[in-house]
């Protein structure tokens, strides 16, 4: 492979012969400098031909060509040269006191020479001036030319970032809005778009408005003006927003609610105004604004901390494009945003966005369909079953699957396979969640025991409660601060009950109470179990309101409208809750352990056969404990409705299977 040219490499070349021809390349012999004594010497011995000075201060002495042998035995002229100029110094600029100098030192030579009775010749003394050329003047106002230069330079920088693409400071002002043609090679549609079919569904209409737009207007009926896509990161909010301006074969102007903030006061409000500027030009058209909150936040919010209000005017400009005086008529607003609680109430309002459509986590259905596109690209395994991938991936985003794949791919070429297999994506799915395996991570035998009872004990309460996650598998194999874990399947659902809650605290908390029980030690490993337990029943508490002395009430604030500083319940309420937090987490601590105390023999034997394999799957489990409390649950479930199916009037009402340590442990 050819190395690519760098320019400097041809100031290195230059540089280096400049620096050799310095040190090496001049041959000539150099004047030797001297100084007054040496030239008082010299034309007293009558020894110089003639003296030249240059600009009244560099003098070049001249020496007769048969004095030239006699003054080398001189230690001090031995490297004089024999021609040329032998002697230079510096006069110090007074020409009148060199003339005085240079008469007294021949008037000396000639009564040494009156005195041995030999002739003289008088020193010829030239004055010499140079001309300055342009080369001359170009090097003395060089240092003022590059400093010009460079200031040019900078001032030019400044205002290309300033202004954005444009260039220029007068171009500040202007939007620097991405638009996307109608006839982009690059145009994406809903097919290139995997689940989210029930925003599909509900955005359709915004793209049917746009298509047929007089069918709706004979009716009386209006555009609407703008849609909200709200949801969690990586859903594919913004992939979601560019099909509808491809489904609609209309211009899409897109830009990031951070480009309208500056440095420059009104640079904001002055971005908005060109933005649907350009919009009315090209309309009918969708403009795109992706994570609004950036100057959507609802104004006045502390106002006592700041007093910039940039942010407010560029908002407030945003409001009157929208729904003021003028109108907007074909352009269609598109803003995104994973945090629609923090949004102005007025942006808010319908005639602004009138549709907030909501895009979820995908679920298992639409996850799959998410692997389907990605795994397009991808050589996989001819026995790789795509729905068993999308029910290992509860709560991923579309996001989140993509770097499943790409994860996968990079460790099957890691171990050099010639193909993607079902094991690689699930080794990915545990580096993704739990973190980089540290196998070399030190950890003592009793460390390693102490673990795996931790690990067994949150298995083995899960196992026997009916509305704990099923668990898929444990493991001792440190991964990023964790020294062990246990993998579960979330259930997708989205409405609790208190047993749900107190199972699941249960769950959490099994793992020190198993360290408690069985080991008689209290470590540090339980610190996220207790942290998770603990917001839960704070939820149970103060939102949910499932406790009976707190009552139905919730202090939960959706809007963000509550002041940090103060609390909307009194002193008395807050001990109230934290009693019956404390009530709730004993209440599911005392069913952990009833639990681990009667399966203390299984719980040593399944930590034996973990610590020998180091990660243990459900099969391993169920071989120990039997079925789970969820797989006889739904047993029990489909003979019921395989009952009610063949003697419909006879069942009675269905059988629910509940499995409670004892009746002091029951919630109430």
């Amino acid at each position: 492979m050819r190395p690519r040219f760098n320019f400097m490499w041809f100031w290195a070349v230059v540089a280096i012969v400049i620096i050799s021809y310095s040190m090496f390349g001049s041959s000539e012999e150099r004047p030797i400098e001297g100084d007054w004594n040496m030239v008082d010497e010299l034309v007293e011995g009558g020894y110089v031909e003639r003296i030249e000075v240059m600009d009244r201060e560099k003098a070049s002495i001249y020496i007769h060509a048969e004095a030239i042998d006699s003054l080398a035995q001189d230690e001090r002229f031995k490297r004089m040269p024999k021609t040329g100029v032998q002697v230079v110094f510096n006069t110090g600029g007074d020409v009148q006191y060199f003339a005085e100098r240079i008469a007294a030192a021949e008037a000396k030579a000639a009564e040494l020479a009156a005195e041995s009775g030999t002739d003289v010749e008088a020193v010829v003394v030239k004055y010499n001036r140079t001309e300055q050329g342009w080369v001359d003047y170009l090097f003395e106002f060089l240092p003022w030319i590059l400093i010009i230069v460079v200031w040019i330079f900078i001032m030019r920088s400044m205002t290309r970032s300033a202004g954005g693409g444009g260039g220029g400071i007068m171009n500040v002002g202007k939007a620097r809005a991405q638009m996307s043609d109608r006839n982009s090679k690059e145009r994406i549609t809903f097919k290139d778009v995997a689940g989210l079919e029930e925003a599909k569904v509900e955005i359709m209409e915004i793209v049917d408005f746009l298509k047929h737009a007089d069918k709706y207007k004979a009716l009386g009926a209006k555009i609407p003006k703008g849609a909200l896509l709200a949801g969690p990161p990586g859903t594919g909010k913004t992939l979601l927003a560019k099909a509808v301006a491809g489904e609609a074969n209309v211009p899409f102007l897109s830009i990031s609610g951070s480009d309208f903030v500056e440095m420059f006061v009104g640079v904001g409000a002055s971005r908005v105004r060109d933005l649907f500027e350009q919009a009315k030009k090209v309309a009918p058209c969708i403009v795109f604004i992706d994570e609004i909150d950036a100057i959507g936040r609802a104004r006045g919010k502390n106002s006592g901390f700041s007093g910039n209000d940039e942010r407010e005017n560029t908002l407030n400009q945003l409001l009157t494009e929208m729904d003021g005086f003028q109108t907007n008529a074909g352009v269609i607003v598109l803003a995104a945003t994973n945090r629609v609680d923090i949004l102005d109430k007025a942006l808010m309002r319908a005639g602004r966005f009138d549709r907030q459509i909501e895009v979820g986590l995908p679920d298992v259905k639409e996850r799959k369909a998410i692997f389907d596109v990605h795994l397009r690209k991808l050589k996989l395994d001819s026995k790789l079953d795509r729905e068993f991938l999308a029910k290992q991936t509860p709560g991923f985003a579309g996001a989140d699957i993509a770097n499943v794949c790409n994860e996968a791919a990079l460790i099957a070429a890691r171990h050099g396979k010639d193909c993607v297999t079902e094991a690689d994506f699930l080794a990915a799915i545990d580096r993704i969640v739990g973190g980089l395996e540290r196998r070399n991570m030190p950890m003592t035998d009793k460390e390693r025991h102490a673990t795996a009872i931790h690990e067994i004990g949150h298995a083995t309460v899960m196992w026997r409660l009916k509305h704990c996650d099923p668990v898929l598998k444990i493991t001792i194999i440190p991964r990023g601060r964790s020294l062990g874990a246990t993998w579960y399947l979330p259930e997708e659902r989205v409405n609790y009950n208190i047993d749900h809650f107190v199972h699941k605290m249960a769950g959490l908390v099994a793992g020190r109470v198993a360290e408690q029980q069985l080991l008689g030690i209290t470590s540090t490993g339980a610190l996220n179990d207790l942290e998770r337990t603990s917001k839960m029943a704070y939820s149970m508490v103060a939102y949910y309101g499932m406790s009976p002395k707190v009552g139905n009430v919730s202090f939960f604030d959706a809007q963000g409208q509550r002041d940090m500083f103060t609390k909307p319940f009194s002193e008395r309420t807050a001990e109230l809750i934290d009693e019956e937090v404390r009530r709730l987490v004993d209440e599911a601590v005392a069913m952990a352990r009833e639990i681990v105390e009667a399966e203390r023999e299984n719980i040593e034997r399944l930590a034996g056969v973990l610590i020998q394999k180091e990660t243990i799957f459900s099969e391993d489990i169920e071989e120990v404990l039997g079925k789970s409390a969820q797989q006889i649950e739904k047993e029990m479930l489909e003979a019921t409705t395989a009952v009610d199916a063949t003697d419909e009037g006879k069942a009675d009402g269905g059988v629910t299977y509940v499995i409670e340590p004892s009746a002091d442990t029951t919630n109430e």
